[in-house]
């Protein structure tokens, strides 16, 4: 009797390493949680400290680059305006320490990552706010998750929230990253593979064979993204 072995395929993956300090980790992170075309794709998102893994690789901040530092405002407000994504002309204090607020939600369970996310990118990039002043952290954590629960994120984040951002970090170092955003995808022949930059979601489409959904879905203005990284 001859007995066949079905191959089941893997369901599309994207695993998104984030720190709220990057507006183009923020651009990255918008898209895939608004844009139609991610809908059957499973993703997750890794809070990591970008000045963490900028230090592991050698790598110099963009910020510290002479005529990168000037080019780097206008590029976040390029790709803001191609993909429909809200942005502040100027963000608080940039780049803000965000280490504070990484540890607190590297604390985090799923379910309560995606709104803190939502909520600390929102205000921080899209309404100007900062978000990485101790008391304005505390206040977003308590609009979140009540009083009693913030005050036990920030607790935690002084060693639980601390060693897990470590191990995060190490992480997306371990995968290939070396900036922000980065993106690990795995496709639904269960390869995978590693992108940086929100000028390269279109190799990700790519690779995960979207780009059927792509010609099909409903994307408004979200279109004159898609047509400059296509």
């Amino acid at each position: 009797m001859l007995t066949r072995v079905l191959q089941m395929a893997t369901k599309p993956k994207i695993t998104l390493f984030v720190d709220t300090v990057s507006p183009f980790a923020y651009a990255a992170y918008h898209i895939l949680r608004n844009d139609p075309i991610f809908r059957n794709v499973e993703v997750e998102y890794i809070p990591i400290f970008l000045g963490g893994l900028m230090h592991k690789c050698g790598n110099t901040a963009p910020i510290k680059i002479k005529n990168k530092d000037k080019w780097i405002n206008l590029e976040r407000l390029r790709w803001s305006t191609l993909f429909s994504i809200p942005m502040f002309p100027a963000s608080p204090d940039f780049p803000a320490p965000s280490l504070p607020i990484m540890r607190s939600l590297a604390t985090l369970s799923p379910a309560q990552l995606t709104p803190a996310l939502d909520l600390l990118f929102k205000k921080h990039w899209a309404d100007g706010v900062a978000t990485h002043k101790p008391e304005i952290l505390k206040e977003t954590l308590v609009e979140l998750f009540g009083e009693e629960e913030a005050s036990k994120v920030l607790e935690k984040a002084k060693t639980v929230g601390k060693e897990a951002l470590i191990r995060n970090t190490d992480r997306a170092f371990d995968e290939g990253a070396f900036g922000l955003p980065w993106f690990s995808v795995t496709n639904a022949k269960g390869e995978r593979e590693g992108f940086w930059g929100v000028d390269h979601l279109g190799q990700v489409v790519g690779f995960l064979g979207l780009e059927g959904e792509l010609k099909t879905a409903r994307r408004g203005e979200g279109t004159k993204g898609w047509r400059a990284v296509l």
